[in-house]
C-alpha cells in the first residue's frame, strides 16, 4: 500500500530498479505474454536481472508461461527492459497495477514499448504459431487506466488520443525484419475463462482479429506517456467455435513454444533496429 499516487509510485519503483541493476536509464522496454519468455533467452548480453515481486508495486506473475523476473539487456548500443511477466484484472489486481510495469518503464527512460501476447485468431487463413502485429485494439476489459484522479501536474491530461495507439512507424520496421507478417485489431477482454463461440462471433462482427486477456490498458497508459508502442500477437489457438478442439491453456504455451524460433527472430531483428 502506498500514499503515492500511481506515477510518483512508478517513478519510485524506476528508482528501486535504477539501484538494483546499476542502469540509470532504458531505451527500450519489451514485455512478454505467456510463452515468450524463452524466445528473448539469447538476445542481448544480459546486465542484471532483478526478481520482478522484489520492487515496488509489483507482484508475482502467477500465469504459467510468466516468469517473476525483470532483466537488463544491451542491445547493439540500447538499453533494454525486459519484463518477464505482467500483472492481469483477472487475478484481481487493479488497474494501476495491471499498467504499473509500463509506467516504471516510461519513467526509467523508455521511449519504445513493445508489447507482446498470446492471442486467440480469428481469421481461418492464420495457422497456429503466426505472429501478427497490432493495428489497432477493442477495449472490452470494461476498465481504463485513466480512469480515477486526474493525473498530477507535469503529466499529460487523461484525455490521450489513440488515434494511432499502435505506431505505424515500428510495424513498418518489424515488417522489414519479416515482411509475411499480418496486421490485425486485437480485442482486450477481462478473461479469467477463454470466450463461447457466440462471444467470438460478436468480436469479429466489431472488427476483431485477435482476442486476448491482456495489452490494451498497458496501450492507453503508455501512449498517455508519449511512448511509441509496438503490439505484436502470437496466435496460439484458433478462437472458440472455429475448431473442433477445447481450448487450454498448457496447448497455448506449447504452441507458443513451437513457434519460439521465429518469435526470437523477429524480436533480435526488431531490437537490432531501434
Amino acid at each position: 500500500m502506498t500514499n503515492l499516487d500511481p506515477y510518483s509510485f512508478a517513478e519510485k519503483a524506476s528508482t528501486a530498479l535504477a539501484d538494483e541493476t546499476g542502469i540509470a536509464n532504458h531505451d527500450v522496454a519489451l514485455v512478454l505474454g505467456s510463452g515468450w519468455a524463452s524466445a528473448i533467452d539469447e538476445i542481448g548480453d544480459i546486465l542484471a536481472e532483478v526478481e520482478m515481486a522484489t520492487l515496488p508495486g509489483f507482484p508475482a506473475p502467477t500465469v504459467l508461461g510468466h516468469r517473476n523476473l525483470i532483466r537488463s539487456l544491451k542491445v547493439n548500443e540500447k538499453n533494454v527492459l525486459v519484463l518477464g511477466g505482467r500483472a492481469h484484472l483477472y487475478e484481481g489486481h487493479p488497474v494501476d497495477t495491471v499498467v504499473h510495469g509500463v509506467r516504471v518503464a516510461v519513467a526509467s527512460g523508455c521511449k519504445t514499448i513493445i508489447l507482446t501476447n498470446a492471442a486467440g485468431g480469428l481469421n481461418p487463413e492464420w495457422p497456429v504459431g503466426q505472429p501478427v502485429l497490432i493495428s489497432d485494439q477493442l477495449n472490452l476489459m470494461g476498465q481504463s487506466p485513466m480512469v480515477g484522479p486526474a493525473p498530477p501536474e507535469g503529466k499529460a491530461i487523461r484525455f490521450v488520443d489513440l488515434t494511432e495507439a499502435y505506431s505505424a512507424r515500428l510495424r513498418q520496421l518489424a515488417q522489414e525484419v519479416d515482411p509475411t507478417l499480418p496486421q490485425g485489431v486485437y480485442a482486450g477482454l477481462l478473461g479469467g475463462a477463454f470466450e463461447t463461440p457466440a462471444e467470438i462471433k460478436m468480436f469479429a462482427k466489431m472488427g476483431a482479429d485477435l482476442v486476448g486477456m491482456s495489452t490494451v490498458l498497458e496501450t492507453i497508459a503508455a501512449r498517455h506517456l508519449g511512448v511509441e508502442v509496438l503490439g505484436i500477437s502470437l496466435v496460439t489457438n484458433q478462437a472458440a467455435g472455429m475448431s473442433e478442439e477445447n481450448i487450454d491453456h498448457e496447448d497455448v504455451l506449447a504452441a507458443a513454444a513451437d513457434a519460439s524460433p521465429r518469435m526470437f527472430s523477429l524480436l533480435a531483428g526488431i531490437l537490432e533496429r531501434l
